[in-house]
């Protein structure tokens, strides 16, 4: 947790660095020359915590959240519209209309507009400015409200994103410190200071309007995360491994030189025999598998039930390619191994709010062949209780109930399947097949495994929150219907085309005609989407170049280029036959009401 907070208290304070805090700005530097304890310390504290309450609200209370936040994003434009006004001209400000005038000219002349330097006024301007503060979600940013998002509403959720927001107010205190005796000395000069005033107040304006327009969430969202994204991830990189670093991987023999770094499993004694063991680290007791809102395949298991049983508990969700293409494996892992002692246990814990649906999941496993025990982690209390961060994860849970092995992410299946037969013999298992006989588990559609040599795209989100590469000029608008042109993008960017409203997870076609277009370099292009809330199939056609895709369809669509979207999932759109070279793609929707989530690539 610590370490989090670190990484969360630098992020913030390289937002000042970044394009995308320039619209709060002027309503900061507008309190420059006021007593720091009494003004500027107070408006920083009320932007920290304000941003960082709704932001959790944001996380995980649903649309509901977002709502509630968007009117009080339109009060506390109102409010600094008027402290605007009030900066340029009194008798401007008089002219608006009067209860709000009056209302906000008792606050604003306390706090600065007329003088004074009241804490509360500061606060309550602090407050305001959290409200409309839209942060860019960099690495930092972007590791937090997931984060935030999958560990549910707790104390460490609002701390990490308050430790994120207070790195921000340091670094613009620190800039207001530098820049404050300049400000106050030109305030101090009547002529000069009445021009200050004044240019002040088309600054705070100027940023209101901005924020109205979207840009900071849109223009300047792109340029700040071009800006600050190699600084973030060093910052990432520094303090905090990267998955395939944190991965507990067992060293066995080599088969030619006979040397393992392991240690190996003592010799018994002569004329005497000896349980084996395995040389896997114990990496202690396995948490409670408690908390699932449903089972499906079983009825719900605990701890005690498997107690003697080797366990393998695969975290996944439905659309997750990387979860799909690890799913022959364990088919056949479950089937070879079951009368053994294995019980290969998934863990559905969902990513979008469709994979929440039981029918979603329940279809999903069907779909799949998923015959073991699945249990629907919707509340992500088994996710928490292992402390998972990965899509999919592997856990090996011995037969005394203690952690022996896990991998995050795809591939190494010799080396997963080398530590079952070692548990299982461990466990007193007989007729265990030995090293050298792992299964060969090849898979069809999306299941088939990544051309990795080829593969030059990585998985895009098109929902605002996660937003990447996105190519027209403008950004993304957010929560909002706009008319989108999409422009011929550059490899691994994308535009939307068309009538959309872009939302935090994902973006719905409001009119029928619209598109995605995407410059990919893989072999394999995938799309999550979903027919929207009305349920009603949405008809697309896909073309490659301009052209049907033919022979490099992939297996949701004909070679003409057809589909339908009939349920929420992730639709292997493409394959491509013979060399892999960068293509462009586009999807046009024939209907409206299409939700798109994500493009990944294999």
């Amino acid at each position: 947790m610590t370490t989090l907070l670190v990484i969360a208290f630098l992020g913030g304070v390289l937002t000042i660095i970044s394009p995308c805090i320039l619209p709060i700005l002027p309503f900061v530097f507008a309190r420059a020359g006021q007593p720091f304890l009494r003004s500027t310390l107070p408006m920083l504290a009320g932007m920290a915590i304000t941003f960082a309450l709704v932001a959790s609200l944001a996380a995980i209370g649903g649309g509901w959240a977002v709502r509630a936040n968007e009117y009080g994003r339109i009060v506390a434009m109102a409010l600094l519209a008027v402290f605007g006004l009030s900066l340029l001209s009194p008798r401007l400000a008089a002219v608006a209309t009067r209860p709000v005038v009056r209302l906000g000219e008792r606050l604003l002349n306390r706090s600065g507009a007329g003088g004074g330097s009241g804490v509360a006024a500061s606060l309550a301007l602090g407050v305001a400015t959290g409200l409309l503060w839209a942060p860019c979600a960099g690495p930092i940013l972007g590791l937090l409200l997931t984060g935030a998002a999958l560990n549910g509403a707790n104390a460490g959720t609002t701390l990490l994103l308050l430790a994120y927001a207070a790195g921000a107010a340091t670094s613009i205190a620190l800039a207001l410190l530098a820049g404050g005796r300049i400000f106050d000395r030109l305030k101090r000069a009547p002529a000069i200071g009445e021009r200050v005033r004044q240019g002040l107040g088309v600054a705070v304006l100027a940023g209101v309007a901005a924020i109205a327009l979207g840009l900071d969430t849109g223009l300047l969202s792109r340029l700040s995360y071009t800006s600050t994204a190699t600084l973030e991830q060093a910052v990432v990189d520094r303090f905090r491994p990267k998955p395939s670093d944190s991965v507990v991987r067992t060293t066995y023999p080599d088969k030619n030189t006979g040397k393992t770094t392991s240690p190996p499993t003592p010799a018994p004694a002569p004329g005497a025999t000896q349980p084996f063991r395995s040389a896997l680290p114990d990496l202690g007791p396995a948490p409670a598998i408690a908390g699932a809102t449903d089972w499906l395949n079983a009825p719900p298991l605990t701890n005690e039930q498997l107690r003697g049983k080797v366990v393998l508990v695969d975290f996944w969700t439905y659309s997750c390619i990387n979860c799909i293409r690890t799913m022959p494996y364990l088919r056949a892992w479950a089937a070879k191994y079951r009368d053994q002692g294995l019980v290969v246990l998934g863990v559905h814990t969902p990513e979008f709010a469709f994979e929440k649906n039981l029918a979603n999941v329940r279809k999903a496993i069907g779909d799949f062949g998923v015959v073991y025990p699945v249990a629907v982690d919707n509340d992500y209390a088994i996710w928490r209780a292992f402390s998972n961060e990965y899509w999919p994860a592997h856990y090996l849970i011995d037969a005394s109930g203690h952690i022996r092995y896990r991998h995050f992410g795809e591939g190494q299946y010799a080396e997963t399947e080398q530590a079952i037969q070692d548990l299982l013999r461990e466990a007193g298992a007989s007729g265990v097949v030995m090293a050298g006989a792992p299964v060969t588990a090849t898979g069809a559609g999306a299941e088939a495994a990544p051309d990795v040599g080829n593969l030059r795209s990585q998985e895009t989100y098109l929902g605002y929150k996660r937003a990447e590469n996105f190519a027209p000029a403008g950004g993304l608008t957010a929560d909002a219907s706009r008319v989108y042109e999409a422009p011929q993008p550059q490899t691994n960017q994308w535009g939307l085309d068309g009538a959309w409203t872009v939302g935090a997870e994902h973006a719905r076609l409001d009119a029928s005609g619209g598109a995605i277009r995407y410059r990919f370099s893989a072999r394999d292009l995938h799309l999550v989407l979903g027919p929207g809330p009305a349920g009603k199939p949405v008809r697309f056609v896909v073309t490659i170049d301009g052209k049907p895709p033919g022979d490099s369809h992939g297996v949701d669509i004909d070679a003409a280029g057809a589909g339908t979207v009939t349920e929420n999932r992730l639709y292997q759109l493409v394959r491509q036959k013979g060399d892999v070279t960068p293509h462009t793609f586009e999807i046009r929707f024939l209907d409206p009401g299409v939700e798109a989530y994500a493009f990944t690539f294999g």
